[in-house]
């Protein structure tokens, strides 16, 4: 595995965990007045260009049925997803004041669980799942049902069948009767997916940027998802955001990072962001509540409070990981065994 994608997935969620801590600010100390920069969110956009990327590298050349890519996949997500889809429920109908996103109604329930666009009963503007971060999950295995059908295609055409299939589904929610569904499924955010394959296609051809160049398009990438996030809205991430995320994986794919040192705890961060992303809501609201209990003002200060989350959510995500990742359950207990 590229060292460089891992250190991008890192990067991505702690961005979206920034994201969210900058946002529960107001909501520790109200009379806080330090303005921080919010941004952030366009994480989610390097994870949907890696995500192409990924599926197009690691399918390419090989046999790959699509049951057992489906298989893969659920056994990824799924599990993760649905014990912290539960969790959010539970604590929805027991404490609700706690997740303030979050109110229990079982249509969205099982709409969650299905990975199916619904309006969040507790804001109806917005479509999100019970575990509000999940929103991009939907989009995710959208993706991968597709994706996974397409590996019958023979693989000359399936880059094209890829694109003719995406591009049809989109015109069709555009022209058909405006709902939750055709909202979400007609966004060209799906177009992200796709940049991340062509991108794969051009790895796996040595189609790269020179080293000379690839560095500062990594740099100029990274300026210019600040910038945009800060001067667009998200009605104009699929190219004002989606562009920089493509340039910041095509520069870090063209640049030889095996002559240079690894960062393990940044590869590590890489190996453990679905963690990270799925579980940091809940940390960020264990935070919040822990901040109105203890009203100490050193925690309640706004650095030390995003400090604590972004810290606090690595931590806890790092170690859900740890604990739901099958291979190093087998480890474990090969390690057991031998010692017995």
């Amino acid at each position: 595995m590229l060292v460089q994608l891992q250190y991008l997935r890192a990067i991505a969620a702690l961005m979206v965990v920034y994201f969210h801590s900058v946002l529960q600010v107001p909501k520790v100390n109200s009379d806080f007045d330090w303005q921080f920069h919010l941004f952030g969110e366009t994480g989610v956009d390097i994870f949907f260009v890696l995500s192409g990327f990924v599926m197009w590298l690691t399918t390419t050349g090989r046999e790959v049925r699509p049951l057992d890519f489906y298989r893969r996949r659920i056994q990824r997500i799924v599990p993760l997803y649905w014990l912290a889809t539960l969790f959010s429920a539970a604590v929805a109908l027991v404490a609700p004041s706690i997740l303030k996103s979050t109110v229990f109604d079982i249509p969205h329930l099982v709409a969650s669980l299905l990975f199916l666009p619904w309006r969040n009963p507790a804001d109806p503007d917005l479509i999100a799942p019970v575990v509000v971060p999940g929103w991009t999950l939907n989009y995710e295995m959208f993706f991968y049902f597709v994706f996974g059908l397409l590996l019958l295609v023979r693989e000359k055409w399936r880059l094209y069948a890829l694109f003719g299939t995406m591009t049809a589904v989109i015109l069709a929610c555009r022209l058909l009767p405006v709902t939750t569904a055709t909202t979400v499924y007609g966004d060209p955010i799906i177009y992200e997916f796709l940049a991340g394959v062509v991108l794969a296609k051009l790895y796996l051809e040595k189609v790269l940027l020179p080293q000379a160049v690839a560095w500062p398009a990594l740099v100029v990438g990274f300026a210019f998802l600040l910038i945009n996030e800060t001067l667009c809205d998200s009605s104009m991430r699929s190219y004002m955001w989606g562009i920089p995320a493509v340039i910041i994986l095509y520069s870090a794919v063209s640049i030889d990072f095996s002559k240079l040192p690894v960062i393990g705890w940044l590869s590590y961060l890489g190996d453990a962001s679905y963690g990270i992303y799925i579980t940091h809501a809940f940390t960020l609201a264990f935070l919040r509540v822990v901040c109105g209990v203890l009203k100490i003002d050193i925690v309640t200060h706004g650095p030390v409070f995003v400090s604590a989350c972004i810290i606090g959510s690595a931590i806890g995500g790092a170690i859900v990981h740890e604990l739901t990742t099958p291979s190093r359950w087998g480890k474990w207990k090969k390690k057991q065994a031998a010692i017995a």
